[in-house]
């Protein structure tokens, strides 16, 4: 009798668990599915910005020796084609500042951007080459003004090995800003050779090249210019320029820069050569802390630990 009642209690309590572990909700395919996603979703949302340089294909003249001409252009190829374009029409620029070319061809490529800016673009975008292969294009010019000036400086000198360097970099690749920097370096036969550091920020979410005055608050320009002027002061007398600051602005005045990076300690003001300074201090930068910033700058472009300390 004991024996029968113990089989039935066993059995109650099988059939109660195997209830239980049935009535449980079970893990589908289709519920992972929709997990992965709603992660790719989530991700998604975060701009971000990814791309390499690509040298440009470019004709030189057959050449042996130590002082054969150097002209090396890159491209950004990236995952936005807008802020590609922004940068081959940064590289024409900087070609066109360094190298000149026939007044006929000038002149007629101008009167092509005037006549039909938007069928220009257009007929960029149908064009069968690719967006390599365009600026190619649009650098040939330039190349023969270069392979011109060799030519040139070799009837006068052997000496001479000149040379011609664009690159652009992506420093920074995502929210709130995403950086690209354009280092451009030449030497052309002159006393010394130049060069060009200039930063582009772009904001993805809006497809806009963000010039410093997007980064401000209301009526703030005045009081960064102020804040830059005394870092431009610590400079100066740092670098041992002159024996004072006024002294040094009487052949090199302050002046605010709208060529910028968010650095990882603050805004990083950069300067080209001549602008704030002589040759000899090549491409100078001022920095202004974060923490100089937080009435300044919109809360978006501040980093955390600096908004953290403006309400401590």
């Amino acid at each position: 009798m004991m024996l029968q009642i113990h089989k039935t209690s066993v059995a109650i309590i099988f059939g109660s668990v195997f209830f239980l572990v049935a009535c449980q909700p079970k893990s589908t395919p289709a519920d992972s599915s929709e997990k992965a996603s709603a992660a790719q979703t989530s991700d998604a949302q975060v701009a971000r910005l990814e791309g390499q340089s690509v040298k440009l294909n470019v004709e030189l003249p057959a050449c042996d020796g130590n002082n054969c001409p150097e002209f090396e252009v890159e491209r950004l190829t990236s995952n936005y084609p807008w802020i590609d374009q922004k940068i081959d029409a940064e590289i024409l620029k900087n070609l066109a500042h360094i190298l000149e070319i026939s007044k006929a061809q000038q002149t007629a490529q101008e009167s092509k951007k005037l006549a039909e800016p938007a069928a220009s673009a257009v007929a960029d975008q149908n064009s069968p080459l690719s967006a390599q292969q365009q600026l190619e294009q649009k650098v040939k010019p330039y190349v023969q003004s270069f392979i011109g000036l060799d030519n040139e400086l070799k009837a006068l000198s052997g000496n001479h090995q000149i040379n011609l360097m664009i690159k652009p970099s992506i420093l920074k690749s995502q929210a709130p800003v995403a950086t690209v920097v354009l280092n451009t370096s030449s030497y052309l036969g002159g006393a010394h050779g130049s060069a060009i550091q200039q930063y582009y920020n772009f904001d993805l979410d809006h497809e806009k090249l963000l010039q410093l005055n997007d980064l401000l608050l209301p009526h703030q320009k005045a009081a960064l210019e102020q804040r830059a002027h005394e870092a431009f002061k610590v400079w100066v007398m740092e670098s041992k320029l002159a024996n004072s600051v006024d002294e040094y602005e009487q052949a090199w005045k302050f002046k605010l820069s709208n060529n910028f990076l968010l650095g990882d300690h603050g805004l990083i003001l950069q300067y080209g050569e001549y602008e704030i300074g002589p040759y000899a201090v090549g491409l100078p930068r001022l920095v202004v802390p974060y923490d100089q910033l937080n009435t300044i700058l919109k809360p978006e472009y501040l980093p955390t630990q600096s908004t953290s300390v403006k309400g401590s």
